[in-house]
């Protein structure tokens, strides 16, 4: 699941029509590299989500690592947040393989997480949360993927939407309001619905690459996004349609 882009010293760059230019090659031009770069991103963020299903699994099973869970829930918490950092701020001065090395370790992680948070549900709740947020997830995906409009001005509106959401989740953690709880629920799934599809055609068309300047650190930064987007997703819809045990 690797391929390289030849170096002929041209670097990154546009050309005179406005195509995107990486080492030499024409990315948004290269359909084989288009679809390489889409289907490598999308093989690493489904090994993260394998890996962060079988911590889940694992953690359910045994009441020595749901306690550490309740126990080191903030610690977990800054820690997946370092890591996210860690990755999206020094990709440039990490290697794919370390890229892809802290990736897999959030995503274990944030198993021992997810594993803790599921459990107050019950099985079919999360099946259903998992099914409809994959339904949600493919759907944008492909969206993002094959339309030619520019999702630039709905991603950067998402991103601040985002922000504004973030800072609604903190106050609500004073307020432990039930209402708002749902409203940012429901906002928060239309939110990450449009950065999906916004993240895919960022890496389908290239963008990635242009910032990372490899096409194997765009993948893996790529995976994190998607994966990203999707476990909020399902998240999200856990915490909407979910039902207790």
């Amino acid at each position: 699941m690797s391929f390289q882009v030849k170096q002929n010293g041209s670097g990154l760059g546009q050309s005179a029509d406005g195509g995107l230019i990486v080492n030499g090659v024409r990315v948004q031009e290269t359909a084989a590299m288009r679809g390489s770069l889409i289907t490598q991103s999308f093989f690493w963020m489904f090994a993260g989500l394998l890996l962060t299903a079988a911590v889940a699994g694992a953690v359910q099973l045994n009441e020595t690592l749901l306690e550490f869970a309740a126990n080191n829930f903030l610690i977990l918490f800054l820690v997946q947040l370092g890591i996210v950092i860690a990755i999206s701020a020094g990709i440039n001065r990490l290697s794919a393989i370390a890229s892809l090395g802290l990736f897999f370790v959030y995503a274990a992680s944030l198993g021992i997480t997810i594993g803790l948070i599921v459990r107050a549900y019950t099985g079919e709740s999360v099946v259903a949360a998992f099914v409809s947020s994959a339904a949600m997830f493919g759907a944008a995906g492909l969206y993002g993927y094959t339309t030619k409009r520019s999702l630039a001005s709905i991603g950067a509106f998402a991103f601040m939407a985002l922000i504004g959401l973030i800072v609604a989740m903190v106050v609500n953690i004073f307020l432990a309001s039930s209402t708002l709880g749902f409203i940012i629920s429901i906002v928060g799934v239309v939110i990450f619905t449009a950065l999906t599809a916004w993240h895919v055609q960022k890496i389908s068309t290239g963008q990635l690459v242009a910032m990372t300047g490899s096409v194997e650190k765009a993948a893996v930064l790529g995976a994190l996004t998607l994966y990203l987007d999707f476990i909020n997703l399902f998240l999200l819809m856990l915490r909407l349609t979910g039902a207790r045990r």
